[in-house]
């Protein structure tokens, strides 16, 4: 499923530059009538969203315009196909633990090269009976490294779809990572506003890079205000690698995502799921200690707790015994496909995280 029209912001103050009636036509006008639903399947304990972090799913292909020279048979590391066959079962493997009752409905994935990779990974023997569906669209990323989001055609049905692009013009264009989004229902006709996200990495500096966060931030708060200010109860679920921790400014002050701690949920706001866990310590990557950098952030309908709708759970951090390595300081790490030239045959550098969307009567 690819769309060639793309969302282009370029600019945070996307408000005063795209009246806000552009936008909903784009993100909401466009899909007005939603088609039936009676094939769709209910979920036994709530719809799952997920996101993971594949660590640099690449196949053996060089492929022109991207930075794919370590992907490579005659890489440092030798990148050869039964590698490949095994990073596919390896995270095949790790989609399938996700949710002990079920595969999970809708997951969002980043650090995949490309569309083929994607039609690999579904067929995986561990994934395929899920029989998940692709959206997916090509980035101009200089990593070669892109989002995408899987779906299960039974429990959800997508009905519009569009991958963001993000881009700061103070009279020289930056193009960051774009952000991709999907409008779908489930069986219980409640309509969801996904966003996968894999915001700038903090290479070359956390403080160099902090910017580049922050912007894509702001773009992502404009798109969802907006959405709230035309359904202040719509069910909002953003997830992503976002490369900052929930209190960072990228996240608690530009994207406006609170803490469902702290204070009272009130309308039309967003809540990160993600600081709890990170409250008790606990992380999705480790470097020189636990960050949360993977992280999912909900509207508040989904933490209302009203009769009739969808509610969301705790965000759950999935981290099995066969997926971490005992590191120095004796620290279960995840483990990784590779690092500093040397091949390990693991996982990834990243742990997944879920939520459930449980419909209350």
């Amino acid at each position: 499923m690819n769309q060639k029209n793309d969302l282009m912001i370029k600019s945070p103050h996307m408000l005063k530059q795209y009246p806000i009636w552009a936008i909903l036509i784009l993100l909401i006008g466009m899909s007005a009538c939603q088609p039936r639903t009676g094939k769709l399947m209910t979920a036994r304990d709530g719809w799952t969203v997920g996101f993971y972090n594949v660590e640099n799913l690449f196949d053996t292909i060089d492929a022109p315009g991207k930075n794919d020279a370590d992907f490579l048979p005659n890489a440092k590391v030798a990148w050869n196909t039964e590698r490949y066959y095994h990073k596919l079962n390896q995270i095949g493997r790790v989609i399938a633990s996700m949710d002990t009752l079920d595969f999970p409905h809708v997951l969002g994935l980043c650090e995949v090269e490309n569309i083929h990779v994607l039609d690999d990974l579904i067929v995986n023997p561990w994934i395929k009976k899920a029989r998940y569906e692709i959206i997916h669209a090509e980035s101009s990323d200089n990593r070669g490294i892109e989002t995408a989001i899987l779906f299960r055609p039974d429990y959800f049905k997508p009905v519009y779809h569009r991958p963001v692009q993000v881009i700061k013009d103070n009279g020289r264009q930056v193009t960051y990572r774009h952000i991709m989004y999907v409008k779908g229902i489930v069986s219980t006709r409640d309509t969801l506003h996904i966003f996968v996200n894999h915001w700038t990495s903090r290479f070359g500096g956390r403080e160099k890079t902090q910017e580049a966060r922050n912007f894509t931030a702001n773009v992502l708060k404009t798109i969802t205000d907006s959405i709230l200010f035309a359904h202040p109860d719509a069910s909002i679920v953003i997830v992503g690698d976002f490369n900052d921790n929930p209190e960072d400014e990228s996240l608690s002050l530009y994207l406006g995502a609170n803490n469902p701690q702290s204070s009272p949920v009130e309308a039309s706001k967003l809540y990160n799921l993600a600081f709890a866990p990170r409250s008790r310590g606990e992380g999705t990557l480790y470097y020189q200690g636990w960050d949360m950098f993977d992280q999912i952030i909900v509207s508040s309908a989904l933490l209302q707790q009203k009769k009739n709708q969808l509610n969301a759970t705790d965000m759950e951090i999935v981290a099995k015994h066969w997926m971490l390595f005992q590191g120095s300081g004796g620290v279960a790490r995840p483990n990784r496909t590779m690092s500093g030239g040397r091949y390990f045959g693991g996982f990834s550098d990243h742990l997944p995280v879920l939520v459930r969307l449980k419909s209350s009567k």
